[in-house]
């Protein structure tokens, strides 16, 4: 099936017909930065602020008004919930409805509901409220990564798909530790109504976008459930899968487990976390047009793994693990969505995307609900323990998709 803005095949066949064509002239000669490119970051980095800003301060929120630890992961477990649901409708919502419509509702979504925390009064409020913010988040995580590969030249997706996760992962390095400052400095009201704003002002970006790039389009006919019957995804799914459930970790249980104060506090590591992973990221998006970024999935995991030994050390070491686990989920998370998006058709963008975007917020959320009630028994730093060794079983996913790749696969049908 044709697509309006087919720029050309998504696939490794894809990236290798460009490279031929460079043999006449560079094919990284195309200039990614253009005035959409630049206007859909501008509203990704302004939804991702607000996003990240209430990140780690609504767990802490649901615990002060009642609800302890079972009430932060079951906070954080909510969101993602609700993001994954909104999510696995995606593919059909842009195709009837368009870019445009569906984005701006997903703005509306996260910001506006984010005002009436301070009114929540106690556990069961939070959540109400989560729940209703969750749908924005998973509007905008599948409709952001699908439409940065639409207006991208085809032979520098890799790059771009670098750029969309740092404009979505740069907002980590300042807004989270920004949050958690300003709970302390000015109280979670403040907080909230930041939160809150600042998606709302991304709907002003959306005006920089032609308006033929955000119109309704055709998708292809596979669903989400379709998507994870196809082995190559399904084992992509499930490496990225144990990748964010340990994030949903950190953000949820790092504040708790790590009460410090200064440079070695849990708002310093999720600094130096933010600031690594999105310079890895951009990285792994430069070498995934030049080389096969699957290379990056084993040693992502071992980076990562040792992140989460270190972190809930105390001290130097809880820093250590941040670099760790940032320039481990960095490589992670833009090899697998490279991976991914090689891997369907390119009437299938809006499905590649959703698989991504439900495998990371259903990991995030799983890592979240779980370890919140697994803490009570074992420990905060046991948690920690635990998540690094199920990401080194993990790698064992990566060497049997590694037996099990084909090159230059022209459709997913071809695995």
């Amino acid at each position: 099936m044709r697509r309006r803005l087919r720029a050309g095949k998504i696939g490794a066949m894809g990236r290798r017909d460009a490279e031929g064509a460079g043999e006449a002239g560079d094919p990284r000669s195309k200039s990614l930065i253009s005035k959409p490119v630049v206007s859909l970051a501008l509203a990704m980095m302004a939804s991702a602020f607000g996003f990240q800003m209430l990140l780690s301060v609504v767990p802490l929120y649901a615990a002060a008004v009642g609800g302890g630890t079972g009430g932060a992961g079951l906070a954080t477990a909510t969101f993602m919930l609700t993001t994954v649901l909104a999510q696995v409708a995606m593919p059909k919502l842009l195709g009837r409805f368009g870019y445009r419509r569906v984005l701006v509702a997903g703005l509306c979504f996260l910001g506006l509901p984010a005002l009436l925390y301070p009114l929540a009064g106690g556990v069961a409020g939070v959540l109400a409220v989560t729940l209703l913010r969750g749908v924005g988040f998973g509007i905008i995580t599948v409709g952001f990564a699908a439409l940065i590969v639409e207006l991208a030249p085809p032979e520098r997706r890799g790059e771009a798909l670098g750029l969309f996760g740092m404009a979505m992962t740069l907002p980590t390095i300042f807004s989270n530790p920004l949050g958690l400052w300003l709970v302390d400095a000015s109280g979670y009201t403040t907080v909230f109504f930041l939160g809150g704003l600042l998606p709302l002002l991304a709907l002003f970006a959306l005006a920089g976008i032609s308006t033929g790039s955000l119109e309704r389009e055709d998708v292809g006919s596979a669903g989400f459930l379709e998507g994870l019957r196809r082995g190559p995804l399904l084992r992509l799914v499930l490496i990225f899968a144990t990748v964010t459930s340990a994030t949903g970790v950190v953000v949820t249980f790092l504040p708790l487990a790590v009460p410090a104060s200064g440079l070695f506090s849990p708002a310093s590591a999720l600094l130096v976390f933010g600031l690594t992973s999105t310079f890895s990221r951009l990285w792994a998006g430069r070498f995934g047009d030049r080389r096969d970024p699957h290379l990056l999935l084993a040693p992502g995991l071992v980076a990562t793994a040792g992140g989460m030994v270190a972190l809930p050390q105390g001290g130097p070491p809880t820093l250590v693990g941040a670099l760790l686990l940032g320039a481990g989920v960095g490589l992670l998370q833009n090899s697998t969505l490279i991976l991914i998006m090689d891997r369907v058709a390119d009437d299938e963008r809006g499905l590649g995307s959703t698989l991504w975007n439900v495998s990371f917020d259903a990991g995030t959320g799983v890592g979240a609900f779980s370890f919140g009630f697994l803490v009570g028994v074992t420990g905060l730093p046991s948690a920690f323990y635990i998540s690094a060794l199920i990401l080194l079983a993990a790698i064992a996913l990566v060497f049997v998709d590694h037996r099990h790749k084909k090159p230059a696969p022209h459709h997913p049908a071809e695995y």
